[in-house]
């Protein structure tokens, strides 16, 4: 009987989580693409890309809209990508691109929000942003919503694995199901 309430409560959860991504408000979007605006960071000359390494920072242009265009100069791969800025709330924001696995907004503890691009996974080669790879960051109206511009983000790439939001919510169910199975075991050996 208890189990069967487990269950249930999960459904409902699960229902409940994918209701609260799915707004259909119009966000201001943050897209990265290739350079040449593929789906591939090509390496090579790029005359308008500026090389950044892990940690840089730029301005969103005064339309608040646009493209940016920088190269991976770190010297390693980048498995994600955050992007922190304030002045935007994050459930305002929306984000995609081809790179990376997922996108997430949260905001911190400081008030800034975080858009962090991941993929997860270190061994996923055919996703992220390789070492001297041409990119672009375009900043999108959508539907008249604008980016306030010139507004100061600051970017970090990573080369380090981060668990996806989605993972860590697997991992969490899995570990409850074993707790309440060992409860619901317990009290039967006592009754």
């Amino acid at each position: 009987m208890k189990i069967s309430r487990y269950c249930a409560f999960s459904l409902f959860l699960i229902l409940v989580s994918t209701l609260v991504f799915a707004d259909g408000i119009q966000d201001p979007k943050v897209i990265i693409k290739g350079a040449g605006g593929g789906n591939i960071a090509q390496n090579g000359k790029c005359g308008q890309c500026i090389g950044v390494g892990f940690n840089f920072s730029f301005t969103i242009p005064e339309s608040g809209s646009g493209n940016l265009f920088f190269t991976n100069e770190s010297g390693k791969a980048w498995n994600s990508l955050a992007l922190f800025v304030t002045g935007v709330p994050a459930s305002s924001i929306s984000c995609h691109s081809q790179f990376f696995a997922s996108c997430v907004t949260k905001t911190l503890k400081n008030g800034s929000v975080e858009i962090l691009f991941s993929n997860g996974k270190t061994d996923n080669k055919d996703r992220g942003i390789p070492n001297g790879g041409n990119f672009q960051i375009s900043f999108a109206c959508v539907k008249g919503t604008c980016w306030p511009g010139g507004i100061t983000v600051t970017g970090r790439g990573s080369a380090g694995t981060l668990p996806e939001p989605a993972t860590l919510a697997l991992m969490t169910t899995g570990l409850g199901a074993i707790i309440a199975r060992r409860k619901v075991k317990k009290n039967r050996f006592n009754s």
